[in-house]
């Protein structure tokens, strides 16, 4: 007889927990708030110490002060008193007078040694009151010098690098566990922008290589000559979408490229590059009528030459573009102002809203349109120039021409 198997047992519980364990005397645990308060307590301690102490040596001075004798009985047949602190009493005076000048000389000792001590005093607190806000001073910043480095790793990484770490050393306090915290959501940044752009890489990478077949195909049998009128036109249709969207997988493939911190940097001549956009142009420009000019300094910057240059190809492709059907002009410029290489293309073309500019820059909009139904691009060319410009540490801005047109200027460190 079959016996019947028995039902498979739960895995064992895990025994060991993810959490971060719990110390045995939490309020133990050298926190920021405890260290301040044994250090600007200490500080207090160590001052009112200080200043006891010279108040103590003060008032031992003006005690001595004050009980210095007032006179002293000078010897022979007649005994005379003199003194040196109260002259009142040298000359000879009645019983009932000597008394009174004593009292009188006694209290103006006093008032003298109080007001002695009171001076000396102040002194004292205002010295110790210069070496305590120094002191503070040097304190506070070495208590938050983690908040200093905390900083300084934001700045990298806005600057695109996600890579970089703040890996505090030091006490389990509240600024590691800040730094801790901060390092943990840069780590899951860095993985989700990697995701995000491998799988961009990735699927362009794949629809390369139906679009090239499409291509080859359709080419084949355009180029028979047997071929009918109808299927040749439809052909010649099917081409220009598949170029279409060729042109889109590159786009997206140099917009993945371009939000990563360039790494491998070389000296590139922003003049050279925009020469060679305009050369790239000049055909497309000549067929609408658009003339192109404008004066090129050497600019020198330090970057990738490709990437900069795709940011002057498409600045100049879009300024030839969107222009006017007659006496057009499109005006490229290079040129170092305060430190700084600057690009500036500028056209005519219809007027440009202000409220409009931000959107240029958005991937898949354009003018008063969105994603399709245009055959001027396809929408990123804008996105890829900021994209290049953030990646080399620059930024592009665009602001309306007066008249009619755009002008579009890319500032990039030197």
């Amino acid at each position: 007889m079959a016996t019947t198997p028995a039902p498979p047992t739960a895995p064992p519980k895990p025994t060991w927990d993810p959490r971060r364990a719990e110390p045995p005397f939490p309020w133990l645990r050298p926190t920021i708030r405890i260290r301040l308060t044994l250090l600007y307590g200490g500080m207090f301690l160590i001052a009112g110490i200080m200043l006891l102490s010279i108040i103590y040596l003060l008032a031992a001075q003006a005690l001595n002060t004050g009980a210095e004798p007032l006179f002293r009985i000078a010897g022979g047949t007649d005994i005379k008193v003199t003194s040196d602190n109260c002259p009142a009493v040298n000359s000879g005076l009645s019983l009932d007078a000597f008394n009174t000048a004593i009292s009188h000389c006694i209290d103006l000792q006093r008032q003298s040694a109080l007001d002695n001590l009171l001076s000396r005093s102040l002194l004292a607190l205002l010295g110790l009151a210069i070496i305590a806000f120094a002191f503070g001073y040097a304190m506070a910043g070495r208590v938050l010098s983690p908040l200093g480095r905390i900083t300084r790793t934001a700045r990298a990484v806005a600057g695109s690098d996600l890579s970089r770490r703040i890996e505090l050393d030091g006490p389990d306090d509240e600024l590691k566990e800040l730094a801790d915290t901060f390092d943990d959501m840069l780590e899951r940044l860095q993985r989700a922008f990697t995701a995000q752009q491998r799988f961009v890489g990735n699927a362009s990478h794949e629809l390369r290589t139906p679009l090239a077949i499409n291509r080859t195909l359709l080419e084949v049998h355009l180029s028979d000559p047997g071929a009918p009128v109808e299927l040749q036109q439809l052909g010649k249709t099917l081409l220009a979408t598949n170029e279409r969207s060729e042109q889109l997988v590159e786009g997206l493939l140099l917009l993945a490229r371009s939000d990563n911190q360039i790494v491998e940097r070389k000296p590139v001549d922003l003049a050279e590059v925009a020469t060679q956009a305009v050369d790239q142009v000049h055909a497309e420009a000549a067929a609408k009528g658009v003339a192109i000019r404008g004066e090129r300094a050497a600019a020198v910057v330090q970057g990738n030459g490709v990437l900069l240059e795709r940011i002057a190809l498409n600045l100049v492709q879009n300024a030839v573009r969107y222009n006017v059907p007659e006496d057009g002009w499109v005006e490229v410029t290079t040129q170092v102002q305060h430190g700084q290489a600057v690009l500036v293309v500028t056209n005519t073309g219809p007027v440009v809203p202000a409220y409009e500019i931000d959107n240029l820059f958005e991937p898949f909009r354009r003018l008063r349109t969105e994603r399709t139904g245009s055959d001027k691009g396809v929408g990123l060319g804008l996105s890829i120039a900021r994209s290049v410009a953030r990646a080399h540490g620059g930024h592009i801005a665009a602001e309306p021409r007066e008249g009619g047109g755009l002008v579009m200027r890319v500032t990039l460190p030197i």
